[in-house]
């Protein structure tokens, strides 16, 4: 496949500026996962957000490290409508830190409330026959327990789950918003998060599913 014919990806997250999760060795494990159907473009500034409304891009990718940092209202207006529209996002890991805007956290769907310790962490399943659960068997990998509380006002489906101390918490979720779709992965604390094949296969599904590609 040619890069004229691969579709654009734009992801966003922080360089210096982030607290606990630096963009770039992400980028480049992204970047190996996609790279034979996606052309990802990674940035480090936030006024892309504000601009995906009119820009090319079917897929934008959260990678934020804002836990302390307002986006403006400019760039929340701007990833609003990009979904509402009929654009997708897909959230990775720290990128729910978006949630600092309550219109951002009732689009992605959850609000990230605390993790315990970093830890050695099985995956499951959790929707059967769930097309981005294609291929994509239980893993283990080394990760942050993120731990979540949903927003009841919004259908959601958790495909992924986790365990931790005997009782399994979400870790993956779907839902439409407007015309786009919304997608949360919570493994990607680093660049280990995404080695097991599993999850890289879990990772390509999404990004398959966010820009409607027929085969998942």
């Amino acid at each position: 496949m040619s890069i004229s014919d691969k579709i654009k990806m734009l992801l966003v997250g922080d360089g210096e500026a982030a607290m606990y999760h630096p963009l770039e060795p992400v980028s480049l494990e992204l970047e190996a996962i996609l790279k034979d159907e996606f052309e990802l473009i990674s940035t480090e500034d936030y006024q892309a957000f504000a601009e995906l409304e009119s820009s090319e891009y079917k897929v934008c990718i959260s990678y934020t490290d804002c836990w302390k940092r307002d986006l403006t209202s400019g760039q929340t207006a701007g990833l609003l409508k990009f979904v509402a529209g009929g654009g997708s996002l897909i959230v990775l890991h720290s990128g729910i830190s978006i949630q600092r805007s309550y219109e951002l956290l009732q689009m992605v769907g959850a609000k990230f409330t605390h993790h315990p310790k970093y830890q050695s962490l099985n995956y499951y399943g959790a929707s059967e026959g769930h097309p981005l659960l294609t291929n994509v068997e239980d893993f283990t990998v080394d990760e942050e327990p993120y731990m979540f509380e949903f927003d009841p006002f919004t259908k959601k489906t958790v495909f992924l789950e986790f365990e931790y101390e005997g009782e399994r918490y979400p870790a993956g979720w779907e839902q439409d918003y407007g015309l786009g779709k919304v997608i949360y992965l919570q493994p990607g604390h680093n660049a280990t998060s995404f080695r097991p094949e599993a999850y890289r296969q879990l990772v390509l599904n999404s990004a398959r599913w966010a820009a409607a590609r027929e085969q998942v």
